[in-house]
């Protein structure tokens, strides 16, 4: 029998452009050999089974090469190619540094990197896990490294570049290879399939280069061990059995449920995968995966973040079609949490089937929210002015204390259309104004003058008593002093700071020197409004702020603008705390 080589050997690439996902590293070395702008040391690092090893090694036979093509790679013709090729190259070292890392080890490599090749023109010195050096053995290895003879190179490889001192970085080109591309790998094993002749279906194909996360060594390992457990003749349902890897027909179908509101189904489905033998905590993960593909499938530009095959690529444009932008967001901050919570929970079936009622319902109030805005549509459009609904109209030239008629509440008149149906109350219609109003009428609460136009449209049947400036001192203190037993301190301060002024029998001018004192009391202005009207039996009251000049000068608020004020006054303060050496605590 044949000895067997694995697929990660037999097919390991020879050549830059049989390299698998590593173009902006593959292109550098090739430019760089033609130019002849080599470095005397490269790093490579990055993901294990991503080709550092594999693209050092085709450097170094490519740089030796004595008839590089047109394209710079080796011609695998020249004595050189060919002793690298039968592994008997004396210009290519290869040192493991996970098992010779100590001070000795790279003592010999120096000592050696003095010979001179004597065939081609470079010694190639290729240090595998250079990051298991010890400190010792990096610090011996400096000095060599900064300045090699002539026809020395250093490839150093590692996946652990942070360990490597910042001494040796410095002294490398460095050179990140990326994890590769699903799709890549998946071409390369349909490559090596039909090499071995081996039928595969592509979504099989899909899912080993998924499994390998990025390594092609890793993925083809894989596709060795499932060839071995089904045959020449590889499927979908092989892979998902041998690598026990839960299928993508159970998240389809327990979709399916959600959209359908079928709490009944996902929780029999969520029970067969754990009958199967499957982790909740992987099933979470892998509908949080199904979410997220399905939200990058609802748009054509977004689609080629799917890295799927092509029939479960059209089962998501399919499935896609039928799921709101607004479930699939909502649901995806469901199974974000459900994972996060997972580990925590001492119930972990009940977060999972939690999380799947709470899916299930997510469709229902999706569409209930849609019925209120259509509803809330109609009553909007102008068809609907023959239905009972009426509309509020709010005039915008009249102050928010024409409006308001208690310290609780406002009462807003309203515009009623002419209805002919009977079964209508002919009553006025009155709607309560939420405190919220006062966030949509404040400019209009913000006035400095009276407001100009007919005041006593809305409050012409309510009494206006007449009352003196006594009586509304009286009021106003009274206001003032219930607001410093809830806490509002300050206001209450800044109310007693200075006495209001009656105007034109119900117009109250008020003086204020500052503007946070101002939308304080335009906070508080309606419920104020609605308190002085009730106790001095006047619902024709106003309230006018002024804002008064600031004299910088006379309202000085730190003690370091008082120090400032008193060394102004007389100088002699300033020297006498120089004098005594005083410290002034602000």
């Amino acid at each position: 029998m044949d000895n067997f080589i694995v697929s990660a050997r037999k097919y390991r690439p020879a050549t830059f452009n049989t390299v698998v996902g590593q173009a902006h590293i593959t292109n550098t070395l090739k430019n760089a050999i033609k130019t002849e702008h080599l470095a005397h040391a490269f790093l490579f690092c990055g993901p294990r089974g991503v080709g550092k090893t594999t693209c050092a090694r085709i450097l170094a036979k490519t740089i030796n090469c004595t008839n590089r093509t047109s394209e710079i790679e080796a011609c695998d013709k020249c004595d050189s190619c060919e002793s690298f090729n039968s592994g008997a190259s004396l210009n290519v070292f290869e040192l493991d540094a996970a098992s010779n890392n100590s001070v000795d080890d790279i003592r010999n490599l120096v000592d050696q990197v003095r010979f001179a090749p004597q065939l081609g023109t470079h010694k190639v010195y290729i240090i595998d896990e250079v990051h298991m050096l010890s400190p010792a053995a990096f610090n011996a290895f400096l000095k060599t490294l900064e300045e090699p003879p002539k026809h020395a190179i250093f490839i150093l490889a590692t996946t652990e570049k942070h360990k490597i001192i910042p001494t040796i970085l410095s002294r490398c080109q460095i050179f990140d290879f990326n994890r590769i591309q699903i799709e890549d790998i998946a071409n390369h094993l349909a490559f090596i399939a039909n090499s071995e002749n081996i039928t595969a279906e592509k979504d099989a194909l899909h899912i080993i280069a998924q499994k390998a996360d990025g390594a092609l060594r890793d993925a083809c390992s894989i596709f060795d061990q499932i060839v071995s457990f089904a045959g020449n003749n590889l499927t979908y349902k092989d892979v998902i059995d041998n690598l026990n890897i839960l299928d993508y027909d159970y998240y389809f179908k327990v979709t399916d449920a959600i959209l359908s509101q079928n709490i009944s189904s996902s929780l029999l489905l969520f029970n067969e995968i754990l009958n199967n033998g499957f982790d909740g905590h992987n099933f979470v993960a892998g509908m949080g995966d199904h979410f997220r593909n399905l939200l990058v499938s609802k748009d054509s530009e977004t689609i080629q973040l799917l890295e799927v095959g092509a029939n479960i690529r059209d089962k998501y444009k399919e499935q896609s079609g039928n799921c709101s932008l607004a479930l699939l967001i909502k649901g995806l901050a469901i199974l974000n949490k459900t994972d996060i919570n997972y580990k925590s929970s001492k119930n972990h079936r009940l977060q999972v089937e939690l999380s799947l009622m709470q899916l299930c319902s997510l469709n229902s109030i999706g569409n209930e929210t849609e019925k209120k805005n259509d509803i809330s549509q109609q009553i909007k459009s102008p068809a609907a002015k023959t239905s009972t609904a009426v509309n509020t109209v709010i005039p915008v030239n009249k102050s928010i204390a024409e409006i308001a008629t208690s310290s609780q509440t406002a009462l807003v008149q309203k515009t009623v259309p002419t209805i002919e149906t009977s079964t209508v109350a002919k009553k006025p219609f009155i709607k309560t104004v939420s405190p919220s109003i006062n966030q949509h009428l404040k400019s209009e609460i913000k006035t400095e003058k009276p407001l100009e136009g007919n005041i006593e449209q809305n409050f012409s049947s309510q009494p206006n008593s007449s009352f003196s400036q006594l009586e509304l001192e009286a009021a106003w203190n009274k206001y003032a002093n219930e607001l410093k037993e809830k806490g509002k301190t300050n206001l209450s301060s800044a109310l007693l700071s200075k006495r209001p002024i009656l105007k034109d029998g119900a117009i109250i001018e008020f003086s204020i020197n500052n503007k946070a004192i101002e939308e304080s009391i335009n906070e508080e202005k309606m419920p104020f409004l609605g308190f002085l009207r009730k106790e001095l039996n006047n619902y024709s009251i106003q309230l006018n702020l002024v804002l008064s000049a600031i004299d910088d000068k006379t309202n000085l608020y730190t003690a370091t603008d008082r120090y400032k004020r008193l060394v102004e006054k007389n100088p002699a303060i300033n020297k006498f705390r120089q004098r005594f050496d005083l410290d002034v605590e602000f």
